[in-house]
């Protein structure tokens, strides 16, 4: 017994370093504020829907493949869903000023019978994730396809905004009905849905091998240089955008997704693909001037292609957040050549620059697991939720009141008495070992943007508190649990004492076992692997944790002395 105590304490010993090691990286890598997003894809239904809305089975079965999309997302702590809602010239939505996207089903113009826009709104606000509209801004798709659409057709409504080149339509960004246009759709979609952000995507000039002109607008335009002439009209339909929203709501947040070099770097070249002079957009003067609260650059590369302008973007960011979008599909073997490590490796200088947060492309790649990239994200990289970063810059940064009335019923049901604010808030819960709660640390937050009064806690023993959180991201202080009704019931493993000895299975996984008292300090550690004395304990509620070689720590379940 003595030499297996010896073996016990060289095992702590020498696994401490690491221990701490592991609890300063742990508290890197979940920080309590980040945007975590994936773009949701509904063209040709690459990432949903992969059936059609053609009959009332086609429509809950439609549905459901959302809901199991969103449920993924939601249990890999993703907070933020961009949907293409308008896609090219058609939307996914009722709209009075363009025809229904023929992905939903499969036929041009068609009503599938029911709101995609609404429901998905709905579904992710039930799992406590922002929705954004994700609107293709410039492109119009092939004309043959247009045609489908009859006189529904922005082509046939409002001919004079749109240009065809070598069959691909496209609205002419010089035009300056165009950004009218284009802040109208945004306009209805915030009028009509409860959505937390407008996503521009295209929000650019066609690339030069479409071999898109509009020499005789510049001509007549009067302006000296036309690089800067067509960065001004592409800002236009920003700006428009903004006026238009805010306007409405104040608090939906504007992003769009630039190319992802913003330019030539002193040592880095973007090889002619970059924002400023490729495509004619300065995202960069749209944070300065405020007319975007949030950039997504889609900077799907590797090696001197991504980490260099990495840093270029958090060096004009103004105080905003940049959310790197990664190129994830180039993990599938059809698409590229992408390791995991590569994806990782991305991901984890974009949490260390303090960017702003990380996005994913597609969602499908994401959610398929492609490489085992959904395992280590939902296991360890978004192992714990995480809020969005507050929007301060919008000048509104009063916190909310708290809430009160905290209770934990004995089934494990925490309650709280609804804010005397505004419909728009939320409700963001913490939990910990240690009594105050803090909610400063990211560590703590097992729940956020919940929008009744109560919550099925995952966990008995443990102090919680809630806070209330406004559409800006400002939070209250915390209505902290009284330690007096922390309890246990059966949503936890209950160990009995017989012969001052509590029993366990053991973990030929384990390296050891160890018991915390409430406030989560360690009092005591197991000397044989299936069970351990306690008869020195002091009467209270204790839990049983276990140190896997892998140098995580499990909890086991509880006991009463």
């Amino acid at each position: 017994m003595l030499s297996l105590f010896f073996a016990l304490l060289f095992i702590l010993l020498s696994i401490l370093p690491a221990r701490v090691c592991a609890q300063q990286i742990y508290e890197i890598e979940n920080p309590k504020r980040e945007v975590r997003a994936v773009w949701l894809t509904t063209i040709s239904g690459l990432d949903w829907p992969r059936t059609r809305a053609v009959s009332q089975s086609g429509i809950e079965r439609q549905k459901r493949e959302l809901v199991d999309i969103l449920d993924k997302l939601q249990q890999a702590n993703i907070n933020t869903v961009l949907l293409q809602t308008r896609i090219r010239g058609t939307v996914i939505y009722p709209s009075s000023i363009e025809p229904w996207d023929e992905c939903l089903t499969g036929r041009p113009g068609v009503n599938p019978g029911y709101d995609p826009l609404a429901f998905a709104v709905e579904e992710c606000h039930k799992r406590g994730m922002e929705l954004h509209a994700w609107l293709v801004t410039v492109p119009l798709g092939k004309a043959s396809m247009q045609k489908r659409y009859g006189s529904a057709s922005v082509t046939r409504r409002r001919p004079e905004l749109c240009r065809t080149v070598r069959g691909e339509l496209f609205m002419i960004p010089g035009k300056e009905s165009t950004a009218a246009y284009v802040a109208s759709l945004a306009g209805e979609i915030v009028r009509r849905y409860d959505v937390d952000g407008v996503h521009l995507d295209y929000i650019r000039y066609p690339e030069k091998s479409y071999g898109f002109s509009d020499d005789d607008l510049f001509r007549s335009s009067g302006s000296a240089d036309k690089g800067e002439w067509r960065r001004e009209n592409i800002t236009r339909i920003v700006r428009a955008v903004h006026d238009t929203v805010v306007a409405v709501k104040p608090w939906v947040k504007l992003s769009s997704a630039p190319i992802g070099k913003y330019k030539d770097l002193s040592r880095y070249n973007s090889l002619g693909w970059n924002c400023l002079n490729a495509v004619y957009q300065d995202p960069q003067h749209w944070l300065s001037e405020g007319i975007q609260d949030m950039l997504f650059p889609m900077m799907y590369f590797l090696g001197d292609n991504f980490y260099p302008f990495l840093y270029d973007w958090k060096e004009g960011a103004g105080g905003r957040p940049v959310v790197p979008g990664l190129g994830i599909y180039f993990l599938d073997p059809r698409e590229g050549r992408w390791s995991l490590s590569d994806v990782r490796q991305e991901m984890h200088a974009v949490r260390d620059a303090g960017i702003g947060g990380i996005a994913l492309y597609r969602s499908d790649f994401f959610t398929r697991n492609c490489k085992g990239l959904y395992d280590m994200a939902s296991v360890s990289f978004f192992s714990r939720p995480a809020l969005t970063p507050r929007m301060v810059w919008r000048g509104d940064t009063v916190s909310p009141a708290s809430t009160n009335g905290l209770n934990l019923s004995s089934s494990g049901v925490l309650s709280w008495n609804r804010s005397n604010e505004t419909e728009d808030v939320f409700y963001n819960v913490y939990s910990s070992w240690h009594y105050p709660v803090d909610v400063a640390d990211g560590r703590n937050l097992c729940a956020a943007r919940l929008q009744g009064n109560s919550f099925e806690v995952p966990e008995l023993g443990l102090y919680y508190a809630v806070t209330v959180m406004d559409r800006y991201g400002n939070e209250s202080e915390p209505c902290q649990l009284p330690s007096s009704c922390v309890a246990f019931s059966s949503v936890s493993a209950t160990y009995k004492i017989e012969s001052d000895t509590v029993r366990f299975k053991p973990d030929p996984q384990a390296l050891c076992v160890y018991v915390k008292d409430l406030p989560g300090k360690t009092v005591r550690v197991a000397l044989d692997d299936d069970f351990v004395v306690v008869s020195s304990l002091a009467p209270g509620w204790y839990k049983l944790v276990k140190v896997l070689k892998s140098g995580k720590s499990e909890s086991m379940g509880i006991f009463m002395k």
